[in-house]
């Protein structure tokens, strides 16, 4: 029966769809009568109806849709043409058709539901023998007609029948003829009487009818003018679309980086004004629509916010203490996805508030406070992210007792609580197993409340901010990003490598010197302003290859989670950037410290950092910043002891630079484009003292060239000598900008080239071989 059941509600699913499709179809097909195509799409969809109908024992569907494919069999045949009237008919049954599957829907059945179908069927076989069916207009002509003719025999029955009774009731077999007379005479005085008296009755009621009649038709199309203003869409459709706007914001991101560089090689082109209109309506538009397909799958927090009145009542009740919960902000929207996931942290930390903050009413009275305890509960929009807080006018909570009970709980060493201070002690609370409570109940005591929110928190790229204040009472703030899908991302380097931090974890960026870290049991720390922050490179974390950098100053962000804050030091700050979040898929994904990857608007992908693994794994590197790396310095004895690179695509020009620099005896390598000479570079094999390069090559021009190799810092002040023809100003500024030492015009005589490339390598007087 249950499989039945299934296959009925598949076939009303299946069935509704189609005849929706039938009836927009059999519209267009009147418009098109010669769509032949058309015409057997609907013929299918009546023949597959009635079969689907016909298995399943719904006989008045079945021959319903059997007499309607008779018609339609016809006119896709070029036996019969479908005229407007026997599209009346068509239609007529469509509709007739909706109603039997609703009755289906509704009864299980098509037969008790009171649709007659037999005065349609006869029009259908009418049509089908290519008989003339009566116009619109005469039926509808004819039908009131019968109903004023039924209406008046169903009077003049009601009449007699009143008659007849008044006769029956007496026995008029024993009167004379003068005695009958005369109550006949009685009988039809009476009668008149009743008829005037039905009329003085009805009169109102006829006029109520007709006003009730007339007001409907006023108002009817006010009723067809306005439509419906929701529609139920599912959900994977707007996860679809929200997955085709990341790829948008994607595509966006590409175009800008194309239009800098563009903007760049062609500075002072009249074409940029028209070129920058255009791709900043591009980006407007896709930021609007991105917007728009978010509230699409926004929900407001008084989905999650409504059962938190009960919620408190129930713990008042249990705990014995009089509390009061105060809402504010219900109608503040999420993503979807992340109310489904922010309920239990805040069910946690109300219960955390009742059970911990708020004292019981003689307490309270004591304190001078109203016996009443109040929790408030509020959202509201900071910026990209929804801000959740939990206040209570409680007791507060005092970072000794804490520091003491985790200290009793083996949670933390004595140490460590000494060099705590009260914000990081607030902390505690989310240490797993930890509990202040005297003794397990049924609302705490077993120490997984909080943890179970750190987690939670942790897992939608959310931070949770606490303030207490002694005898006042606690605030909780939980910052949750909009959506999960697209975030605001701070992108950094690490070497060679780039790094997206997720926007809501980072504090601050600082650029410090290295004079200002510290080393502090194994491990460098930072103290900025009044807080003493752990330190590690963010190289360390991912074991990025490393490069010396012999700068004396560093860029460090500042990451937080919950109430952990960590110093990440990088290589350089590359900007904010929109990017889409994409899974690892299933190889990649189990990367610790890595929660996804993105697609950059140069085409690179760039992984996303996970900043909760991150602060686990910095607890696991022991590498000291401030001890610097010693280079070892190669003694060269020879000129041969020099090593330069040569990148031209032009075998010629590359032998004209070797004849010309022969006399040096230096070392010379080749490479024919940029891409063969980066990855010649990158590869650590030979340690060149300078490379002479083209502007004009394949796959990678000498401006790319020069930019990539100036990311390392460790070719930071590696002599990089342009040869060109390009001889215009725009020209030499830019191989300035992407970091050319020299900038040497072709044509050149050899004996320039000699000492241009002598005098950046700082060959001996006197090497000459």
């Amino acid at each position: 029966m249950e499989d039945m059941q299934e296959i009925i509600e598949d076939f009303l699913v299946e069935a509704g769809e189609l005849v929706e499709q039938m009836d927009q179809d059999l519209v267009e097909l009147e418009n098109n009568p010669e769509d032949l195509e058309l015409l057997n799409s609907i013929f299918r969809v009546a023949h597959t109806v009635k079969g689907s109908s016909s298995f399943l024992n719904f006989d008045v569907l079945t021959e319903l849709t059997h007499h309607m494919e008779d018609v339609l069999n016809k006119a896709r045949r070029d036996e019969l043409k479908i005229t407007p009237e026997i599209m009346d008919v068509v239609l007529k049954s469509v509709d007739m058709m909706k109603e039997l599957l609703e009755a289906i829907k509704n009864d299980g059945n098509d037969t008790d539901c009171g649709v007659d179908i037999e005065d349609i069927c006869k029009k259908l076989q009418i049509a089908a023998n290519g008989e003339e069916l009566p116009s619109s207009n005469s039926i509808e002509n004819e039908e009131p007609n019968q109903e004023i003719v039924d209406s008046g025999n169903e009077t003049n029955e009601d009449e007699f029948d009143i008659d007849t009774s008044a006769v029956e009731d007496e026995d008029y077999s024993n009167l004379s003829d003068d005695e009958v007379e005369a109550e006949i005479q009685r009988l039809l005085q009476e009668k008149q009487k009743e008829k005037e008296q039905k009329k003085r009755t009805k009169k109102s009621p006829i006029k109520k009818e007709e006003n009730k009649k007339e007001t409907p038709a006023k108002k009817s199309p006010n009723k067809a003018s306005t439509p419906e203003q929701t529609i139920r869409v599912e959900v994977k459709r707007l996860d679809h679309l929200m997955n085709l706007i990341g790829e948008l914001v994607l595509g966006k991101n590409r175009l800008l980086k194309i239009y800098d560089d563009v903007e760049e090689r062609y500075d002072g082109e009249k074409f940029l004004e028209e070129l920058n209109n255009v791709v900043s309506s591009v980006s407007m538009v896709t930021t609007d629509l991105q917007i728009a397909v978010m509230k699409t799958r926004m929900l407001p927090v008084s989905k999650v916010f409504n059962k938190f009145p009960r919620l408190v009542r129930d713990l008042s009740r249990e705990l014995n203490k009089d509390i009061d919960l105060i809402m504010s902000g219900e109608e503040t929207e999420l993503d979807k996805s992340i109310v489904e996931e922010i309920g239990d942290p805040i069910v946690h930390m109300i219960r955390n508030s009742c059970d911990h903050g708020i004292e019981d009413a003689k307490t309270r009275v004591e304190n001078g406070k109203d016996q009443k305890g109040r929790v408030y509960l509020k959202a509201y929009n900071e910026g990209n992210q929804i801000v959740i807080e939990i206040k209570d006018d409680g007791a507060g909570m005092d970072p000794e007792f804490l520091k003491n009970k985790a200290i009793e709980k083996g949670v933390i060493t004595p140490n460590e609580a000494q060099s705590m201070s009260d914000k990081e002690a607030y902390g505690i609370i989310f240490k797993p197993g930890f509990s202040t409570a005297a003794k397990v109940t049924g609302v705490s005591g077993r120490g997984v409340g909080m943890d179970v929110v750190k987690t939670n928190i942790e897992n939608l790229n959310g931070v949770i901010d606490i303030d207490s204040k002694l005898g006042e009472g606690t605030t909780f703030k939980l910052r949750i990003p909009l959506t999960l899908a697209i975030m605001q991302a701070l992108l950094v380097s690490a070497q060679e490598e780039y790094f997206a931090i997720p926007l809501s974890s980072v504090l601050e960026t600082v650029r410090i010197s290295k004079n200002e870290i510290y080393t502090i049991g194994g491990k460098n720390v930072l103290k900025l302003r009044d807080e003493v922050l752990s330190l590690v490179r963010l190289s360390d974390l991912f074991d990025v290859e490393k490069v010396f950098d012999s700068s004396d100053h560093i860029y460090v962000v500042i990451i937080g989670l919950a109430e952990n804050k960590l110093g990440l030091v990088v290589d350089g700050l590359v900007g904010q950037e929109e990017i889409v979040i994409k899974s690892m898929g299933e190889y990649l994904k189990g990367i610790e410290g890595i929660a996804g990857a993105t697609i950059r608007g140069d085409g690179r992908v760039t992984l996303i950092t996970d900043v909760a693994a991150m602060m686990k794994l910095a607890s696991q590197v022991d590498a000291v910043i401030s001890e610097e790396e010693q280079t070892k310095e190669v003694v060269k004895n020879s000129p041969s002891d020099y090593h330069i690179l040569i990148v031209d695509d032009s075998r010629t020009d590359r032998a004209i630079m070797k004849r010309a620099l022969k006399p040096l005896g230096i070392t010379i390598s080749e490479a024919t484009n940029g891409v063969e000479a980066l990855n010649i570079i990158k590869s650590g094999d030979t340690d060149f003292d300078a490379i002479l390069v083209d502007i004009e090559m394949p796959r990678m021009d000498g401006y790319t060239l020069a930019s990539e190799i100036r990311k390392y810092s460790k070719y930071k002040y590696l002599p990089l000598l342009a040869i060109t023809s390009r001889t215009s100003k725009s020209d030499r500024l830019r191989g300035i900008e992407v970091g050319m030492t020299e900038y040497i015009t072709k044509p050149y005589s050899e004996d320039y080239l000699m000492d241009i490339v002598s005098k950046n390598i700082k060959l001996p007087q006197g090497a000459l071989s």
